[in-house]
């Protein structure tokens, strides 16, 4: 097993599957089973989730809304989402936590990061919620911060695409795989991996960061059995 402790980053749309907004209840299904296979293992597992297929703070601003107040609004997305995978978790019977950056204490544990690497230690999965509970910054950034914060050995970055390409691949069929890239590389390259906030704290934390497609089955725990999949940032 190559990564004992891990931060698994989810985007929002990845809960969505074929729907065009909302939560796709087999997606999570099948989320679930992979993360059971790693935590069965072993392995301690922190989960930071986006909230872009329910709102996204960057629309609000778009539409008129005051930025800072549209942020807020995707913290309780995030949350939304993070309670509907507790849930497929559990289901799964995996026991976890969920603990938020924004007090709310009928449905989450406060963040408290001693109490957050408590649980990690008696194998309960950790999620997450609530952004960094500052606007301005995304669930990116929240991944890495945490990450740091609970010494994880690396971020796992689920994606809808198998790594990190010269292009676009969704756009341009002949962008090329890389199977390992630098921080300086994927900096001057201009390539999209985290935003800039969380791809500096990465960096100056030596905290690597592996991109994968987190629909192929089985993905997730050859990652954490160290086989080449996705592209590793390091």
């Amino acid at each position: 097993m190559k990564y004992k402790r891990v931060l698994l980053k989810l985007s929002g749309e990845s809960l969505m599957g074929d729907k065009k907004f909302g939560i796709d209840n087999a997606r999570l299904t099948k989320y679930a089973e992979q993360i059971k296979e790693i935590t069965d293992l072993g392995v301690e597992l922190g989960i930071v989730i986006g909230g872009g297929n329910i709102f996204r703070g960057v629309q609000a601003e778009e539409g008129g809304m005051d930025r800072t107040h549209g942020d807020y609004m995707g913290m309780l997305a995030t949350m939304i989402n993070a309670m509907a995978l507790q849930s497929a978790l559990e289901t799964a019977g995996i026991d976890s936590r969920l603990l938020s950056a924004i007090e709310m204490k009928e449905i989450a544990e406060p963040y408290v990061r001693r109490r957050a690497v408590r649980h990690l230690e008696k194998g309960r999965v950790v999620i997450f919620g609530a952004g960094t509970g500052n606007p301005y910054f995304t669930t990116d950034s929240a991944a890495s911060l945490r990450a740091i914060e609970i010494n994880a050995d690396v971020i796992i970055k689920g994606t809808r695409v198998d790594g990190v390409y010269t292009k676009d691949p969704e756009q341009d069929p002949n962008a090329e795989k890389y199977d390992t890239i630098s921080f300086d590389d994927v900096y001057a390259n201009g390539l999209n991996v985290m935003d800039m906030t969380a791809f500096t704290l990465c960096k100056e934390n030596d905290l690597p960061i592996v991109v994968f497609n987190i629909n192929t089955e089985g993905n997730l725990k050859r990652i954490i059995m160290g086989e080449s999949v996705g592209t590793i940032v390091a």
